[in-house]
């Protein structure tokens, strides 16, 4: 129904309740961006977190619960294009910049909430107006595509790199071998 905030995803016809609360799905973002997870893994956790997996009656529903899940964190969006994009931003390294812009939208704390429903919070995030977050946003988008900063754009970055670059997450095995040639070539 028009309005209403989703409790439970539809799986082969059948009701699961959903954890909705926005810090379960920010804990589930984190998993999926995990490099030293496997998709099983990441999957196996993602459903664990929303659903529990004693809700999975088979192994032919893990798909469908798979989609659904993905519905719901996508705030009810069913996305037909599967262009991967380079990120602009990164939960975990924009957390800061990214609360202080939501609690600016939601007039309050949002983390100091019992409670607040994963498309509440999205509603809040897709409302974020001029300010940091917006700016670095705005740069990450122009580097992305190759743009020229405007000067003002320019000299934000250059004092705000560390803000404005994502850093890489490498897995344990990435790490290792990093530190292998870095040996080599020292």
């Amino acid at each position: 129904m028009l309005g209403e905030l989703p409790s439970s995803i539809e799986v082969n016809g059948r009701e699961i309740p959903i954890n909705t609360d926005f810090r379960i799905v920010l804990i589930v973002i984190q998993i999926l961006e995990d490099p030293d997870l496997d998709d099983r893994q990441k999957i196996t956790l993602m459903i664990d977190a929303l659903i529990g997996l004693e809700n999975v009656q088979s192994s032919d529903e893990i798909e469908p619960i798979v989609k659904a899940c993905t519905w719901f964190i996508d705030g009810g969006k069913e996305y037909t294009s599967k262009t991967k994009q380079k990120p602009l931003m990164n939960w975990e390294q924009d957390e800061q910049i990214i609360f202080s812009a939501i609690n600016n939208v939601a007039k309050m704390e949002v983390r100091a909430q019992e409670y607040m429903h994963w498309w509440t919070f999205l509603g809040y995030y897709y409302e974020i107006q001029e300010g940091l977050f917006s700016t670095i946003l705005m740069i990450r988008q122009k580097k992305a595509k190759g743009k020229k900063l405007e000067p003002n754009e320019l000299e934000f970055y250059k004092k705000n790199k560390d803000l404005v670059d994502l850093k890489v997450k490498y897995s344990s095995e990435e790490k290792k071998e990093i530190e292998r040639l870095n040996e080599i070539f020292s």
